[in-house]
């Protein structure tokens, strides 16, 4: 009796056990960010996705992750990220120029199509397709960008010009496998020493000219600036010329005016004056004008003779 509720409690403690341990072997963790497609090891895909958590999947099924969230990736010389090795690659400029590049990228694959993807590489996980397709294809392919690009364009100025036509060249290459491509960016390039003093000629070659052109346009604009002043200076000169001679000519006008008004005015006073000089009036001045005495005429031979002889 004693035996059989021992062996009682050795099975049930069996099976709990084996409870324990089936429910703990069938239980997922998804990590935030990532989904996951559950597998059937004896049907396939099911096409059943679960979101993170821990999440219990049955025996004989398998979860497989992928980052729906942004992740960080490297392809760098130096341990950085998920590059623990040398990932940086060789690439070539439009003018034939080796250029050893470092890069990193920002991707996450699409949750729409998290099924379809399972199926496209067979089954994979998301760090082995990143690892696997992801970085070798952005290798090839950023190398397709750089060769439409000058080395003195990729070493200068064009940095973002180039990193900008890498990211949409590779967002476009990778739409169609599900992987969104957020962004992508050369963080160092190193060119051989020959590479880089012809570069750097270059460079001196183009300040200068540049620095010629500035000079050149400034001293057009110097003389710009003269010659306009030249010209305002000439037209003030010129204007206040006419207005003096616009003065001078209204004020002989005037001058003239006010002469034609003055002889005008005395002729009118002659002529009234004219006018009123009567027979009568004349003798009345003579005899108001006479004082009385009779004129004396001289002779040639100095003899004074007195008008009143006459009268005797």
């Amino acid at each position: 009796m004693r035996n059989k509720g021992l062996f009682g409690s050795i099975i049930i403690g069996a099976v709990i056990l084996f409870g324990i341990i089936t429910y703990f072997s069938c239980t997922v963790r998804v990590p935030a960010g990532y989904t996951g497609i559950v597998y059937n090891y004896r049907s396939g895909a099911s096409g059943e996705t679960v979101s993170q958590g821990y999440r219990f999947v049955g025996p004989f099924k398998e979860v497989v992750l992928y980052s729906i969230g942004i992740e960080q990736s490297y392809l760098t010389s130096t341990k950085e990220g998920d590059s623990p090795n040398d990932d940086s690659f060789e690439t070539s400029s439009s003018d034939g120029k080796a250029l050893k590049v470092d890069l990193t990228f920002t991707y996450r694959f699409d949750e729409s199509k998290i099924t379809e993807i399972f199926n496209k590489f067979k089954g994979q996980d998301g760090k082995t397709v990143r690892d696997s397709f992801i970085k070798p294809n952005i290798i090839s392919w950023t190398k397709e960008v750089t060769a439409q690009y000058s080395v003195i364009d990729i070493l200068g100025e064009k940095r973002a010009v180039l990193n900008s036509a890498i990211a949409n060249y590779l967002k476009e290459k990778f739409k169609p496998y599900g992987i969104i491509i957020e962004n992508a960016s050369l963080i160092n390039i190193d060119a051989d020493e020959e590479t880089r003093a012809q570069v750097q000629k270059k460079v001196n070659a183009i300040q200068e000219l540049e620095l010629a052109q500035t000079e050149k346009k400034t001293a057009q604009v110097r003389a710009d600036q003269e010659k306009d002043v030249a010209l305002t200076k000439a037209q003030q000169e010129k204007e206040a010329a006419t207005i003096k001679a616009e003065q001078a000519k209204i004020e002989a006008e005037a001058e003239a005016e006010v002469i034609k008004t003055k002889a005008a005015a005395e002729a009118e006073a002659n002529r009234l004056i004219a006018e009123s000089l009567t027979p009568e009036l004349i003798e009345m001045t003579k005899y108001q004008q006479w004082n009385g005495k009779l004129p004396q005429i001289t002779t040639g031979e100095g003899l004074i003779v007195d008008a009143r002889d006459f009268e005797k």
